[in-house]
C-alpha cells in the first residue's frame, strides 16, 4: 500500500468511531491513574503568572481534538513549541511542560493525541493502557494531527518559521517521527523515546529507520539506566545518524539515569539529569532558529 494511500485509510471515519463519537472532547484533569503514586516530595508546579493558559480546541481533518495551550500574555507572535505527551495522555505533568515553555516566551501547545481511542487518565494498569488505547493510534493519525496543532498555532499567535518540537517517553518517539515528516520544523528535541520499536499496521514507522529522512536536527535525551531503551539501541541510533550524514542531531546518555529522568512527580525524577537536560532543551532550541 503507497503511503497516500495508507494515510487516506488511517483518517477515513471508523466506523465504530462515528457511532460512538470521539472519546475525549475535554481534556483530563490531575494526574494519569497510571502514572501514580505521585511523589509531593519532587512536583513542580509551574504558575501561571502573566500568561494565557488553557484548554483549547484543535480542527482535525474528522472532527476536533482537545489541547492545552500557555503563551505569554503579551503580543506576539512567538515561537511555537509542540509538547508531545509521555504515554499517559495530556495530564498534569504535560500541562505543566507547557506553562514552562510559555515562561520562556514561546506558545506551547500539546494536543491529546488518543482522543478518538480513549481517555488514558482512567485507566490504572500501564499494560491495559498499552492495549486499549496506544496500540491503536496510528501514526499517520498522529502526524497528521499534530500538523492540524501546527495550523491553530499559527492563527493564534504563533511562528511558524520557528517550530519546534519536544516529546516525553511514547513523545519523543513521536518527536523523531515528525522530524521525518514536517519540512517546516526548525529542532526537535526527544526525550527516552524508543528508537526501534518493531512495525505494525497501525504504528510503521521506526524512528531508526527513517534517519535518511529527517528534515530537522534531532537532540536526543536518554537515560542509561533505562530498562525499556538498551543503551545498545541508544548506540545503534548514534551510528546510524552519523551514517545518513546527520550530523547536526545529536544523543545525551545521561549515567545512572532511568526512564522518565525528567518526570519529576514520578520516582524516576532524577533532579540533575532532568535539569541539565532542560537546559539543553532550551539551547537547542535557540540554537536552531526556534527561540
Amino acid at each position: 500500500m503507497s503511503t497516500d494511500s495508507a494515510e487516506a485509510k488511517c483518517l477515513l471515519p471508523d466506523p465504530e468511531m462515528t457511532r460512538r463519537g470521539f472519546a475525549m472532547t475535554t481534556l483530563a484533569t490531575g494526574f494519569a491513574l497510571a502514572s501514580l503514586p505521585v511523589s509531593a516530595q519532587t512536583i513542580v508546579t509551574t504558575p501561571a503568572d502573566g500568561l494565557m493558559v488553557g484548554e483549547i480546541t484543535v480542527r482535525v481533518k474528522d472532527g476536533t481534538i482537545p489541547a492545552y495551550h500557555a503563551m505569554p500574555n503579551t503580543k506576539g507572535p512567538f515561537p511555537i513549541v509542540l509538547v508531545v505527551q509521555e504515554i499517559f495522555g495530556v495530564h498534569e505533568h504535560v500541562k505543566d511542560i507547557c506553562r514552562r515553555f510559555a515562561q520562556q516566551g514561546y506558545l506551547a501547545i500539546a494536543p491529546e493525541l488518543y482522543a478518538r481511542q480513549g481517555n488514558p487518565a482512567a485507566i490504572k494498569d500501564v499494560q491495559q493502557l498499552m492495549k486499549e488505547i496506544v496500540s491503536k493510534v496510528p501514526d499517520l493519525q498522529v502526524m497528521a494531527d499534530l500538523d492540524a496543532t501546527v495550523a491553530w498555532a499559527k492563527e493564534n499567535g504563533g511562528d511558524t518559521n520557528r517550530l519546534g518540537i519536544t516529546g516525553f517517553c511514547w513523545g519523543g518517539r513521536v518527536t523523531w517521527l515528525y522530524a521525518s515528516h514536517n519540512p517546516s520544523l526548525k529542532a526537535g528535541v526527544a526525550w527516552y523515546g524508543r528508537l526501534t520499536t518493531p512495525a505494525n499496521p497501525l504504528q510503521d514507522m521506526v524512528p531508526i529507520e527513517r534517519v535518511k529522512e529527517l528534515k530537522a536536527p534531532v537532540l536526543g535525551l536518554y537515560g542509561e539506566a533505562d530498562k525499556g531503551i538498551p543503551v545498545a539501541d541508544v548506540e545503534k541510533m548514534r551510528e546510524a545518524l552519523k551514517a545518513a550524514g546527520k550530523t547536526d542531531s545529536e544523543i545525551v546518555l545521561y549515567p545512572g539515569a532511568p526512564h522518565a529522568f525528567f518526570a519529576d512527580y514520578r520516582p524516576s525524577y532524577t533532579p540533575d539529569a532532568a535539569a541539565d537536560g532542560w537546559k539543553r532543551c532550551l539551547a537547542w532550541f535557540k540554537r536552531h532558529g526556534v527561540a
